[in-house]
């Protein structure tokens, strides 16, 4: 017999993957002319450059539960070490080997064993890890980055989330997303994501009376 919520989550996870794709492709795009200097600068994921973090995003498309099982045996439960393990398998010898391994990996529909929209939710926020930097901007559909503001703010899982805007009232100025109770911050739902993620640097485009002590909590893991 089916399990009816095991069937709604798959179902929820078909509706995700064209939205992985497309974000996957819209930063591969965004990245196509980048010089030597700009794939070196720093992300703002701590000790990575940005293309650090684009060869982390092909690792994680091109890695199963079944490898992501033997890697964490390989490396003796040291999830960092792991991470750091598939990323340099997908480095490549130089900037535009990294990028294509980054297309050619756009449109797998493979993943560790997390749910499909903490899938989505790396993809933007690692996307913004290295867009910020270099400054450049992308329109999210708004549909999408409030899934993504909607996921986080319930879930601890991968990275803490729900558990940093504790205590705290979020309310986005450019949709319908809202969450918590107590001092209030608000901005744009991608700043809401990014800080919700621990990206103290978007706490500059956010106001309210919240802010302060969000900003002291994106240091939490």
């Amino acid at each position: 017999m089916t399990d009816p919520e095991l069937t709604a989550d798959r179902s929820r996870g078909a509706g995700i993957w064209p939205l992985i794709h497309a974000e996957r492709t819209a930063l591969a795009a965004d990245l196509t002319d980048l010089t030597d200097e700009q794939w070196a600068t720093s992300s703002l994921c701590t000790e990575l450059t940005v293309r650090e973090v684009l060869a982390h995003l092909t690792a994680a498309a091109n890695l199963n539960s079944l490898r992501w099982l033997a890697g964490v045996l390989r490396c003796r439960f040291d999830f960092d070490k792991q991470v750091a393990m598939r990323l340099a398998e997908q480095l490549g010898a130089t900037p535009a080997e990294t990028l294509e391994r980054f297309r050619h990996a756009a449109l797998n529909t493979i993943k560790p064993p997390l749910p499909a929209m903490a899938v989505l939710g790396e993809t933007i926020v690692h996307g913004e890890d290295i867009r910020r930097p270099l400054g450049i901007n992308r329109e999210y559909p708004i549909e999408v980055v409030t899934l993504v503001a909607e996921y986080y703010s319930g879930s601890d899982l991968v990275v803490v989330a729900k558990g940093r805007i504790g205590g705290l009232t979020l309310v986005a100025d450019d949709g319908p997303f809202t969450t918590g109770s107590g001092a209030l911050v608000s901005g744009t739902t991608l700043a809401l994501v990014m800080a919700m993620t621990g990206r103290s640097t978007y706490c500059d485009d956010l106001e309210g009376d919240g802010v302060d002590l969000l900003r002291t909590r994106c240091g939490m893991a």
